[in-house]
């Protein structure tokens, strides 16, 4: 019993010092403000999606010949197939579907990576003279994508602070040191526009068809910036 009030009687100890504490917090002169960063930044890691199969191939060729000749010509171009391309479904390799009649076709699904937007260009115009066609836009991204939030982060603690500055001023106060510093939102990746041409689904660019004298299309893309943004809520002492 004597165990059993000790506790009970630290506890309320406990409590009205903590409720002392919060007192005097909320009873000292303080401004709360909220800080923005913003940065853009184009990307240099395009993710296309390109999906061969048996059923779009128009001549006697395999689809082992059809990748073959698909790396063949990525080579050319001036890609590192051996680091840049890979199969996204490593378990079986192939994929088979039914169409009409119980006849089976044969898949593959690769991923490649190009660091920009003329290389996108290059791969779309070379592949679609394959009858490759199914190529998609799966993400972008930067390779220093990590070093620019932490930067968005520091311009908006540092936008907090310069409004908080300039608040205070205006009452004949000034700014004290930093009493609580809140993320309000993570980072945030913002890409908005999507389109669709010459029958590939392309997202997060804008895409001008443009002809040259040998009459060959060429597609001459231009992507929309990477826009970071980040808030941040400070709250400083006023003296």
């Amino acid at each position: 019993m004597k165990r059993t009030t000790t506790i009970l009687l630290l506890l309320i100890s406990s409590l009205l010092y903590s409720q002392s504490n919060e007192n005097n917090f909320i009873a000292q002169s303080y401004i709360e403000v909220t800080g923005v960063g913003e940065m853009e930044v184009i990307p240099n890691q395009i993710f296309l999606k390109i999906f061969i199969n048996e059923k779009d191939i128009k001549t006697k060729s395999t689809i082992d010949e059809l990748e073959l000749s698909m790396i063949n010509k990525l080579t050319e171009i001036g890609i590192d197939v051996e680091k840049d391309l890979i199969i996204v479904d490593l378990a079986s390799n192939f994929k088979y579907y039914f169409i009409k009649e119980n006849r089976i076709y044969v898949s593959k699904e690769f991923e490649l990576m190009v660091l920009d937007a003329e290389t996108v260009g290059k791969v779309i115009q070379e592949l679609e003279l394959l009858n490759i066609s199914n190529i998609s836009i799966s993400r972008v991204d930067h390779s220093d994508i990590e070093k620019f939030k932490k930067e968005v982060k520091v311009q908006a603690i540092k936008a907090a602070k310069d409004k908080a500055e300039a608040l205070v001023k205006e009452i004949d106060q000034t700014l004290g040191k930093a009493i609580i510093i809140k993320e309000i939102d993570n980072i945030q990746v913002i890409n908005s526009l999507s389109g669709r041409v010459a029958g590939y689904e392309l997202a997060n660019i804008r895409i001008r068809e443009n002809r040259v004298e040998s009459e060959e299309t060429l597609y001459k893309i231009e992507f929309e910036k990477i826009k970071l943004q980040y808030s941040i809520l400070v709250r400083f002492e006023m003296k």
